[in-house]
């Protein structure tokens, strides 16, 4: 169920971005105004983790998730009722403030529940969860459209949510019993965050979240209108190309996490980052339309074999207040996923070759950096680090 919840949230997440020429079309605006919807959802949406990171640390878990399930189900569908872009980006940010409560809090179970050396498959399940969202928001988003509409996209979508909320309701006190609420002074938090920044793990572990998701959310998001633009694409055929999207951590998400606990995060972050770096490249230049759906696939693939283990060790970094741990992960995802999107759009005033070739500069440095800075996450060291000797 915590992977039902991640995968119906991330799917209405990730289907906004292809759906850019459509919106900019209904409403007779340009691409650049419409982008701002992105980050309008994702900031906010980091920015409440934090919040709901302490909340759920002093409430307990399963209250604040299911408030923040039934706040996602009810905004999305009362999206619909826009009719202007301002009113759409006025809702994705409420709609960011009120979801982002669940997402989070399903990896904080998963710390708890399972030991650091065996994380990587449930957590392979939720971040395949994630990447199943992504390969299904993407192109349903943007094939669906045509022939019931942007509301009718996300009506549908809150209602979805309204039922896995239902789904949900049976396993509260399994949530409950698995975490209890801990208490704090508002002092208590701000040292939580002191000490969770306070060890070089820390920092230059967040510090790849932060900028990976910038790679990622800025080359998706103008993905569509690369497409649209370049192949003359519309909505139907941006949904089929961005098929690959996502399809690796839907159906490798496990794999991956398993290779994680096996082999460690030194060997494979490196591989990860290179890859994504490697799919910007070939956006820099002509190819056959029907390699598109492949390109978007070796993007998604970078972004598996990275967040979901750095997502990995920050699970092992919270100590007492998990909560606080990954909501600062997901903080430093989000609003890294937002300010991605924006910068890509500023930069695109020059062209796609160079916000593309940019962002793929940077992501070829950091899986240069990562080579060194994470050589000490092999399995033993790892399972070391996460008895606290560091």
């Amino acid at each position: 169920m915590l992977a039902a919840a991640t995968f119906i949230i991330f799917f209405q997440a990730y289907m906004v971005a292809p759906i850019i020429p459509a919106l900019a079309s209904a409403f007779s605006t340009s691409v650049q105004t419409v982008g701002l919807v992105v980050p309008a959802y994702l900031i906010p949406y980091g920015i409440a983790t934090l919040v709901y990171g302490l909340l759920a640390d002093r409430l307990g878990v399963q209250r604040v998730m299911f408030a923040s399930l039934a706040a996602f189900a009810a905004l999305t569908t009362l999206t619909a009722t826009a009719t202007s872009i301002g009113q759409i980006a006025l809702w994705r940010i409420v709609t960011g403030l009120g979801a982002s409560g669940v997402v989070p809090l399903a990896l904080v179970l998963v710390g708890k529940v399972y030991p650091y050396e065996q994380r990587g498959r449930p957590l392979g399940w939720l971040f395949g969860a994630m990447a199943g969202g992504m390969a299904f928001g993407s192109p349903l988003g943007a094939m669906l459209v045509p022939f019931i509409g942007w509301r009718g996209l996300f009506l549908l979508v809150g209602a979805a949510g309204g039922i896995v909320l239902l789904l949900f309701l049976p396993y509260r006190r399994m949530i409950a019993a698995a975490m209890q609420p801990v208490g704090g002074t508002l002092g208590d938090l701000f040292r939580g965050y002191l000490s969770l920044l306070g060890t070089s793990r820390a920092q230059r572990t967040y510090g790849f979240v932060f900028v990976n998701s910038m790679f990622h959310s800025g080359v998706f998001t103008w993905l569509g209108v690369y497409l649209e633009r370049r192949y003359g694409l519309g909505p139907v055929g941006i949904g089929l190309a961005l098929l690959g999207y996502g399809v690796p951590g839907f159906l490798l998400g496990p794999v991956i996490g398993r290779a994680a606990d096996k082999w460690g995060r030194a060997r494979l972050l490196p591989i990860g980052l290179a890859l994504s770096t490697l799919a910007a490249a070939v956006l820099l230049w002509d190819f056959p339309l029907i390699v598109a759906p492949v390109v978007a696939m070796v993007l998604s693939l970078g972004y598996d074999m990275t967040q979901p283990l750095l997502g990995g060790i920050v699970t092992s970094l919270g100590g007492k207040r998990p909560g606080q741990a990954m909501g600062l992960n997901v903080f430093t995802l989000f609003v890294g996923f937002g300010l991605g999107s924006l910068i890509f759009g500023e930069v695109l005033r020059f062209g796609f070759g160079a916000a593309l070739g940019a962002f793929a500069a940077v992501e070829l440095t950091a899986a240069v950096c990562a080579l060194w800075l994470f050589r000490s996450e092999t399995p033993s060291r790892a399972t070391v680090l996460s008895s606290g000797s560091r």
